[in-house]
């Protein structure tokens, strides 16, 4: 054999051995994926033949269910509770795949989860197909319409996000992103229109497919020295200690001057209580570059979860899609801490970023005596015939701060709302903490934040996060509002049960 010819057949050999190679993986290792793709017609077909499980919240509100239809996909899922709940149970596509806990959950919803065999055996055995299983959420339907229609703001809807979560256990109840979107046109049998409601959405100017609650970070402003705070205490700092206010502060190397909020009266000489009640700009800023450092603010705003990527118990592969709240580098351009940096940073501005879910992680931690829950929003799988196959199961996932400085921490926070910035989070017969805060946002309005906590016979019900994006003034002022009726619905609901 000449050699031309020795060479051809090793280029055969060897694009026959790259063939079988590729035959392999495929069905190997990808044909899982592909038979289970949203976008493999046969797939599509065949799961519209079975009914889908719903998806509730607790006491069994229905969020997502399907229906009974007459065209070839038997069945039509539905949102009846559609823009309260949108980014939380997401969508459920013929063509356009799926979100939030329709995707997560999927799997369960169509009855091929592992937990569901038996099931599935049984239909084999008998020829009847049962439905899918049931997703049973923790959130409070009273607490989650109180948050929406808060963002609603009497039909002038207000771009922002409202978390509420219990400090005790972790579960979600409540979770707005404004403003929202409607699924169900998404779902539709008809794809061309299906597709062209994505389209609008994907270009809306408003974002209405973000989740703000979740996925988005913001620059915490004051609600950030509740961090500021633990710190100093950690270090040795007592409520009374006396810091240094004064109506503005120049960071050592520069001659920006930080000066407090407007309306903001801060003496040369306050304590540590009084500078978080009346938010003290200068006192928190000079604290923190001349006194605690850079390191220290870092390392209390890790300790809460910072830096790190807090996803949902059920939801290891972060489908929910939590952002990492972030402290920023704080650095100077010679790679050191930066004084003025960290001054800024001290007041929840320079690069600090974090997510709503994070503020209400903050005031959970507090009110719970320094012990952060794991959130989880999945509290029951149901099978088919309404017995459970998973129950949640609360667990702690970090402990940033001991039972007594939470104890002080607390005390402060509730002063804040008593006689500080938080006055509007008041409500009669509870003992209310919590911290306001305004952003600034470049050129554009402020944002106005709250995060708090509501403690009633002693016990922690609730701690809650508000954010008003381009809020301008009295944002905050609306965000304590905002979390105070939130609170206010879960505390009256779990008084009725």
């Amino acid at each position: 054999m000449n050699a031309p010819l020795r060479r051809a057949g090793v280029v055969v050999l060897v694009l026959f051995g790259l063939l079988f190679a590729n035959l392999n993986w495929v069905q190997a290792y990808k044909a899982d994926e592909y038979r289970n793709s949203d976008y493999n017609p046969r797939v599509q077909i065949s799961e519209y033949q079975r009914q889908r499980g719903s998806i509730e919240a607790s006491g069994g509100v229905v969020l997502a269910q399907s229906t009974v239809t007459g065209d070839e996909l038997k069945y039509q899922r539905t949102y009846p509770l559609a823009l309260q709940y949108a980014h939380l149970v997401g969508f459920k596509g013929v063509n356009l795949g799926s979100s939030a806990i329709e995707k997560l959950e999927n799997a369960y919803l169509q009855g091929n989860a592992d937990s569901q065999v038996a099931d599935r055996w049984l239909a084999m055995l008998t020829g009847k197909r049962t439905s899918g299983g049931n997703v049973l959420l923790t959130l409070s339907p009273t607490a989650q319409q109180t948050a929406f229609e808060a963002l609603q703001n009497k039909g002038n809807v207000r771009k922002g996000a409202v978390v509420a979560l219990d400090p005790t256990t972790g579960a979600l109840l409540a979770a707005v992103s404004s403003p929202s979107f409607d699924p169900n046109p998404l779902v539709s049998h008809d794809t061309k229109a299906a597709d062209n409601a994505a389209k609008q959405l994907e270009q809306a100017p408003n974002k209405p497919l973000l989740n703000r609650a979740f996925s988005e970070t913001y620059p915490p402003g004051s609600t950030f020295k509740v961090i500021d705070s633990a710190a100093a205490l950690v270090n040795g700092e007592q409520p009374d200690s006396v810091l240094q206010g004064g109506t503005g502060y120049t960071a050592p190397g520069t001659t920006h001057v930080i000066p407090n909020a407007p309306g903001v009266v801060c003496p040369e000489q306050i304590t540590l209580k009084d500078a978080l009640r009346v938010s003290c700009n200068t006192a928190f800023s000079r604290l923190a570059a001349e006194g605690l450092g850079g390191d220290a603010i870092k390392k209390m705003a890790q300790a809460f979860g910072f830096e790190t990527q807090t996803t949902f118990d059920q939801d290891p592969k972060n489908v929910l899609r939590v952002a990492t709240s972030e402290t920023g580098a704080m650095l100077g351009p010679n790679g050191e801490l930066d004084k003025p940096t960290v001054a800024l940073s001290a007041i929840g501005q320079s690069d600090v970023r974090m997510t709503p879910l994070q503020g209400a992680l903050i005031a959970a931690t507090v009110a719970n005596r320094g012990s952060q829950m794991r959130p989880y929003l999945i509290d029951k799988e149901l099978a088919a015939d309404r017995i459970p196959t998973y129950v949640a199961k609360p667990q702690e996932q970090r402990r940033p701060i001991n039972q007594q400085t939470a104890d002080v921490l607390r005390d402060m926070m509730v002063s804040v709302v008593e006689n500080g910035t938080g006055t509007s989070a008041k409500i009669s017969g509870v003992q209310v903490g919590g911290k306001t805060g305004t952003a600034e946002n470049g050129n554009n309005p402020d944002h106005g934040w709250f995060i708090g906590f509501a403690i009633k016979n002693g016990k922690p019900v609730a701690a809650v996060a508000v954010f008003l994006e381009q809020a301008g003034s009295g944002g905050s002022h609306d965000a304590a509002a905002i979390a105070g009726n939130v609170m206010r619905a879960i505390i009256q609901e779990r008084g009725s049960r």
